[in-house]
């Protein structure tokens, strides 16, 4: 893309984000995407604070719920390029209480796809527990898959982080959060960017969220619904802004959510697709493994039909439904992902958390970037 193409698409999406803003639907927004190892687009727009009195910058931290999970797979993948991880290798192997319970034969591979039958919290959990590493991966180690592992996929939208956290930790003697930083944002340049647990000294730049619909739309879902019933079993766990401006909830390490910019995220996907001034974080050929379809079908907690590779989501409807393009969502609307067909990695982060019909921002700038580079 030319300098002046490019400069065209970051002013269209800058006045898409800066309607939306204006809309009184949003408060602070920011967006970025590469193009074959070149940024592209660095937006934002809104304000980073409740007062109103500090503007949203491009080096604001976000919060993003499970759009962080993406970073907990490609740290796998990472470790997997170097020889430290196999993705058939039971998950007892390197961590071996793990295996309690009927659990010795789930593998990582079963961790990537959610497939290990382990879901579920208990339904008293609290905050507390949550941000408690050690507390976190005995209750996990304990469970008793609700399936033999590997024969369903069911959404594990807290285990996710402890499962795979954990296993990291045993091979490398790194916490998740060093281990990212080692491994994926050191090499990248955005290790002042991309998070699992923040620093205390990054809280200060951290953008509170706010709540649109998100919270009302959690409280909707029939408490049967296994997601609700299972997966966040009571209110102090669900994924709001509540929780998320809870110092000690950001200060964790909790790998199945994380705390980023929208321009830290949309590089790391770059860097899956191809070099970033000179870095590539896997092969191309292990990337034709991890973002293939490795399942597909109806998910257990979800109850709709996903397509997903390992450790990521294909085809979402910010991917404009295209299986060529892999990457996770997050609570309240963020994404981020990578588009194989066009060598384009896009990111979307917000404030204000948003769910359901009203949920349109991110597919509405994804689109706006496709259009310009299609």
């Amino acid at each position: 893309m030319s300098r002046s193409a490019s400069a065209d698409v970051q002013a269209r999406v800058g006045a898409v984000l800066e309607g939306l803003v204006e809309s009184g639907e949003e408060s602070g927004l920011q967006v970025a995407a590469y193009l074959n190892g070149e940024l592209i687009v660095d937006a934002c727009a809104g304000v980073a604070d409740r007062s109103g009195g500090e503007s949203l910058r491009p080096d604001t931290l976000i919060h993003s719920f499970s759009t962080g999970k993406g970073f907990t797979a490609t740290l796998v993948h990472v470790l997997a390029e170097r020889g430290l991880i196999d993705y058939d290798t039971p998950i007892a192997y390197y961590w071996p209480e793990f295996g309690a319970h009927g659990k010795e034969r789930a593998t990582v591979r079963h961790a990537l796809t959610h497939a290990v039958g382990v879901p579920q919290l208990p339904a008293a959990i609290t905050p507390a527990e949550l941000c408690d590493w050690d507390t976190m991966c005995a209750i996990v180690a304990e469970q008793e898959p609700l399936w033999e592992p590997g024969s369903a996929s069911g959404y594990h939208g807290w285990t996710f982080g402890w499962i795979i956290g954990e296993t990291v930790r045993r091979i490398t003697g790194l916490t998740p959060g060093e281990a990212l930083r080692t491994y994926v944002a050191e090499p990248l340049g955005v290790s002042d960017e991309l998070f699992f647990g923040l620093p205390e000294s990054e809280l200060a730049r951290t953008a509170p969220l706010v709540e649109g619909n998100w919270a009302a739309w959690l409280e909707a879902l029939p408490p049967t619904v296994p997601f609700r019933q299972l997966v966040v079993p009571n209110r102090s766990v669900w994924t709001t802004a509540e929780l998320a401006n809870r110092r000690e909830y950001l200060l964790a390490d909790v790998p199945a959510g994380g705390t980023t910019t929208a321009r830290a995220a949309a590089r790391m996907y770059a860097a899956l697709l191809g070099e970033v001034e000179g870095v590539r974080l896997i092969s191309p050929e292990r990337l034709e493994l991890v973002a293939g379809v490795a399942v597909d079908g109806k998910d257990r907690m979800l109850l709709g039909r996903y397509t997903k590779g390992l450790g990521y989501f294909l085809g979402l409807p910010e991917m404009a439904g295209e299986l060529m393009a892999f990457g996770h969502h997050g609570s309240g609307g963020s994404i981020a992902f990578a588009d194989r067909e066009r060598g384009l990695a896009f990111a979307f982060t917000r404030t204000r958390l948003v769910g359901g019909a009203a949920d349109t921002a991110a597919r509405l700038l994804a689109d706006e970037v496709r259009s310009h580079v299609s």
